[in-house]
């Protein structure tokens, strides 16, 4: 069963739209193949538990009004860079019957050998997968069994993971999903830290020179206006 949402068509738009911000409302737009752009209203605290739940790879029910409810999925969200605040979202409404293309969530599970008992480290190199399919095949996230990284030579690849016969993959099969990084040593973690010192001082070094360059060339600049400014007077 799909989550339900219930949405309101909008009047507001623009700069007016914080207006309904304050009024715990979030603004979002509903769209898809030969549909009109219709601009709407949801409840934040509503949409941000759907959210939870369905992510962005799973059918929701959009109820507009009192219409028949129809599926959509959250194609993106939107948050203030400051306050990380949701601020608007994107509906694409979905036709049942045609395939669509989007990014599921990658769920690691299990416990590597490698990481437990040779205390090497995870690293995961995607956390999403491109994938291909009608809307009723789509799953909100596939599981990654991390139980296979029994070594540091152990490696998971896309063309490894268990994906549904209805669903196509779009990403390059080679592609490494997982592996397991040996512990570093003592010294390795030291020498690492001083690359990383010395790439901030270069970084300082490189931020000052810049700073003299634009200065000077305010300076020059100034006296080009200066010697104009007198050309003109004489």
């Amino acid at each position: 069963m799909h989550e339900t949402l219930q949405a309101d068509k909008r009047q507001l738009i623009g700069k007016t739209v914080k207006r309904l911000r304050e009024q715990g409302m979030l603004p979002a737009v509903l769209y898809g193949h030969q549909f009109e752009t219709l601009p709407l209203t949801v409840p934040k605290n509503e949409f941000e538990k759907v959210f939870k739940k369905a992510g962005s790879s799973s059918l929701v029910d959009l109820k507009i009004e009192k219409d028949e409810p129809i599926k959509i999925l959250i194609h993106s969200i939107q948050k203030d860079p400051v306050s990380d605040e949701l601020i608007h979202t994107d509906f694409y409404k979905v036709k049942m019957t045609e395939k669509i293309r989007t990014n599921v969530p990658l769920h690691f599970v299990g416990e590597s050998k490698a990481v437990k008992e040779l205390e090497g480290n995870l690293i995961a190199n995607k956390d999403t997968i491109g994938i291909e399919c009608l809307p009723d095949a789509l799953v909100n996230q596939i599981e990654v069994d991390i139980s296979v990284l029994q070594t540091f030579e152990d490696k998971i690849k896309v063309s490894d993971l268990k994906i549904p016969a209805n669903i196509a993959v779009l990403d390059d099969g080679e592609e490494i999903v997982a592996s397991v990084e040996e512990p570093r040593s003592e010294a390795e973690l030291a020498e690492l830290g001083e690359e990383v010192k010395e790439e901030e001082e270069i970084e300082k070094v490189e931020a000052i020179g810049e700073k003299k360059v634009e200065e000077g060339e305010e300076v020059a600049e100034e006296g080009v206006a200066e010697e104009k400014s007198a050309g003109k007077k004489e």
